[in-house]
């Protein structure tokens, strides 16, 4: 733990979370995990909890793909911030069944969309 604490505390691109200019300081929410997601690096305290969610966890595995495991400060999600606007709604929805159709299918045109810029024009 200290090692990685170390590592963590001498990586150039750390930036502290609860800094919030002239030495003020933001906290995050109790049971909430900060989350910068798409290029614009827009914050969002996300419930740790739906991190543990199928489209959460794709989110998750995309993030590691682009950034790898060894990401220093905050976690980012490589994903347009409608996108990820749209699947946090739909996780506060109540019915699971229909949450996991339209993520997918959200997801999927996503995966469609960020590996045929990756690749470029075919």
């Amino acid at each position: 733990m200290i090692r990685r604490l170390s590592r963590v505390a001498s990586c150039p691109r750390y930036e502290a979370l609860r800094k919030l200019g002239k030495g003020r300081r933001r906290g995050v929410a109790q049971g909430h995990v900060p989350v910068y997601v798409g290029e614009e690096m827009e914050r969002f305290e996300v419930r740790a909890e739906l991190l543990s969610r199928p489209v959460f966890v794709e989110l998750l595995r995309l993030a590691a793909e682009e950034y790898g495991y060894h990401q220093c400060g905050a976690l980012r999600i490589p994903c347009p911030v409608p996108l990820f606007r749209r699947l946090l709604l739909l996780a506060a929805s109540s019915d699971g069944a229909a949450e996991r159709e339209e993520a997918e299918i959200l997801l999927r045109s996503f995966d469609v969309l960020f590996l045929s810029s990756v690749d470029g024009p075919s």
